[in-house]
């Protein structure tokens, strides 16, 4: 992260950069077909990309993502883009699909192809209209995601540590079971009552750990010992502080910041069942709208909207700074040595201890902050991070970012929409008199207002 006590002046977005980023949209991912009248947008409304500032990528993400996922400038600029269209399209295509839909993701190097999973072949001319692939599948989203919420059930009452992963996967249209032995995972499935037509067991020799260590570093420092990275910057009410891993402290636990100079204590934390704390600094330290990329530059955060599964993530860590990868998995349980935690996200993106706690960014939008993983980054691993918008939700949280300055307003009069909340996808909120339905899953900002970002809300 970038280091608190410093201040930073905002940087202004240029007209031109909206323009270029609007030109390098994929005709397919625009969303521009309609699946029906409440789905479009009006002529003047802002693109998917433009709303969630693709433009404000900085060359530091931007270089990390050619490195890590051997792309050139361009293909990077052009992933970003197309990532924020495919989000918005398959959050149009959700709620017109409604219990139909069975998850989307994106691939190519540019993640210029959106496919959108459903079980009924009826769907498949809406979802082409929209410029997406279809997919017709056997199970709905809803229907994994319950076989899952059983297996987490499951593991409660049972040990996990020989099968640790499990996950919905989308695109295999399944729930999946990594296991050192799988005898350990049909275990589990059979405990679930999970049907074997919805799961499949995959071997795997993984054994995720949490990311933290005791060893001397940058970043910030437990009072007992240990090192982790910041995640977010964060505000409550007039309090200013930051996100990071449940595992790196308790609640009070003492911190010094990464100059060894007294920062703040913990105001909450959760670990094992979720990875999720907050830390509320001193006056000597200012939560800023930054994280700290390759070379010390700021890469800037505007929001918080989740990336679709494929999509390029990047992320920033104390002990071997900026690495990307691709969202492999949403919805993740994983089994650490100090117990299972659910609701994480898979991803290819390589980490070492002390990571922990660090910020997972796509593009411009904060993701989650690292939780833990296997391997290293000399010869890669998968690591799984908290999403950060159950973490601001949990805690009362405002995420820091990119052109605050003043204080956000509260409900709309006469209406339900208010920024600082946190909305997930079929959320209904009512703004100017006229009802919503959220898309993508987001904290409301100042400027977000539902009438202004189609790629969020849709008029219903």
């Amino acid at each position: 992260m970038s280091p608190l006590l410093q201040r930073h002046t905002r940087a202004r977005a240029a007209g031109a950069a909206l323009a270029a980023t609007a030109a390098l949209l994929v005709a397919g991912l625009s969303g521009s077909a309609s699946a029906g009248p409440a789905a479009a947008a009006p002529p003047s409304a802002p693109s998917a990309a433009e709303t969630l500032r693709t433009d404000a990528a900085p060359s530091a993400l931007l270089k990390a993502m050619e490195r890590d996922l051997g792309l050139d400038r361009g293909q990077a600029e052009r992933r970003l883009a197309n990532e924020a269209e495919a989000g918005a399209t398959a959050g149009r295509l959700r709620a017109a699909l409604g219990g139909d839909f069975a998850g989307a993701w994106v691939r190519g190097a540019e993640s210029g192809t959106l496919t959108v999973a459903t079980t009924d072949a009826g769907d498949v001319p809406a979802i082409e209209a929209r410029g997406a692939e279809a997919a017709v599948v056997s199970h709905s989203l809803a229907a994994l995601d319950a076989a899952k919420a059983r297996l987490d059930r499951a593991a409660d009452r049972a040990d996990t540590s020989d099968a640790p992963v499990w996950y919905v996967d989308v695109r295999s249209n399944t729930v999946v079971v990594e296991a050192v032995r799988p005898a350990a995972a049909r275990s589990l499935l059979k405990a679930a009552g999970v049907d074997g037509g919805l799961a499949r067991v995959e071997r795997s020799a993984e054994r995720p750990r949490a990311l933290y260590d005791l060893r001397g570093g940058d970043a910030y420092y437990m009072g007992g010992g240990g090192r982790c990275s910041v995640g977010f910057p964060v505000t409550k009410g007039t309090q200013q502080g930051f996100a990071t891993a449940g595992h790196c402290g308790r609640t009070g636990t003492g911190t010094s910041g990464y100059n060894q100079v007294a920062q703040g204590t913990f105001q909450g934390s959760t670990f094992p069942g979720r990875d999720m704390a907050w830390v509320a600094t001193n006056s000597n330290w200012t939560a800023t709208p930054y994280v700290k990329g390759a070379g010390g530059q700021n890469v800037r955060v505007t929001g918080s909207t989740q990336a679709p599964v494929g999509s390029s993530v990047c992320r920033s860590g104390s002990t071997t700074g900026w690495h990307c990868g691709t969202v492999q998995q949403l919805n993740t349980s994983v089994t650490y040595p100090e117990g299972t935690i659910s609701g994480v996200t898979r991803t290819s993106v390589c980490a070492e201890p002390g990571d922990s706690g660090g910020a997972y960014i796509s593009g411009s939008q904060a993701q989650g902050v690292t939780s833990g993983g296997s391997g290293n980054c000399s010869t890669g691993g998968t690591t799984y991070f908290q999403p950060i918008n159950p973490l601001l939700q949990s805690y009362g949280l405002t995420l820091k970012t990119n052109g605050d300055g003043e204080e956000p307003p509260g409900e709309e009069p006469g209406g339900t929409w208010a920024a600082g909340t946190v909305y997930q996808p079929g959320d209904t909120v009512t703004y100017g008199g006229a009802t919503y339905r959220c898309l993508q899953g987001h904290q409301a900002q100042a400027g977000w207002e539902p009438p202004n970002v189609p790629a969020l809300w849709q008029r219903v």
